[in-house]
């Protein structure tokens, strides 16, 4: 890029001769930086894990299920027989509420709803797009805990997201769902952990073999989750 003009100076500086191989490196590092970029900050593990939206009631996860101990069923009562975990209706509230506090300010959407039936507008939080099937039932009758896919709600004031619930991770738990099996009796108690010696892959396949699991090649078939 160097060239001579008639008086025999150089039109450019040397400096310049770097410039070309310069160019080259951008143009092969650049679209691959991009793509990378572009990949990461656009993945459920960094769009979606920590999705913490503000509820219409103030509603304590930490309080009731963690140091009450009320059972996941309590007020999710279809999670063992349909594909949703229903969200309580207000009536399930006010069984313990016409009684206990039922003058706190943080209740006051509750007995607003309760008095006019109209229904209290929560904000889903684990909102699986529209062509992925996902049945909670199948799931938990089988062994899959609550805390596989929604951590340690007993231990959080307002619940987030802590999994990407991307097609990459459910995939890797229908190749080997032993690693998130438990027995049935255990699926609401989320600090369930297995007894000291026991290895938990080893049981985990003994259970996958109990409840006749399907092959992970028959449960990473496309119409599973999309149908």
């Amino acid at each position: 890029m160097t060239n001579h003009g008639r008086s025999g100076h150089f039109v450019f500086p040397r400096w310049a001769n770097l410039l070309l191989p310069g160019l080259v490196a951008v143009a092969i590092t650049g679209p691959l930086y991009v793509v990378a970029v572009v990949g990461y900050g656009g993945s459920p593990q960094t769009t979606d894990v920590g999705y913490q939206p503000q509820q219409p009631v103030a509603f304590s996860h930490a309080m009731h299920a963690g140091e009450l101990g009320m059972d996941c069923r309590y007020c999710h009562t279809t999670v063992e027989h349909a594909a949703m975990a229903a969200l309580p209706p207000t009536q399930t509230c006010m069984n313990c509420h016409s009684a206990i506090l039922p003058d706190s300010e943080k209740m006051r959407p509750v007995l607003e709803s309760y008095r006019t039936g109209m229904p209290i507008l929560w904000v889903k939080v684990h909102d699986l797009p529209d062509y992925a099937y996902f049945n909670h039932a199948a799931h938990v009758r089988v062994g899959v805990s609550c805390v596989s896919c929604h951590g340690r709600v007993d231990r959080m004031e307002q619940v987030r997201q802590v999994q990407p619930l991307s097609m990459l991770w459910c995939l890797a738990c229908h190749r080997e769902p032993e690693e998130n099996l438990r027995p049935v009796e255990f699926v609401t108690d989320l600090g369930w952990k297995w007894p000291e010696g026991v290895d938990p892959i080893e049981r985990g396949l003994e259970l996958k073999a109990q409840m006749n699991i399907a092959s992970p090649r028959q449960l990473t078939d496309c119409s599973v989750c999309h149908r």
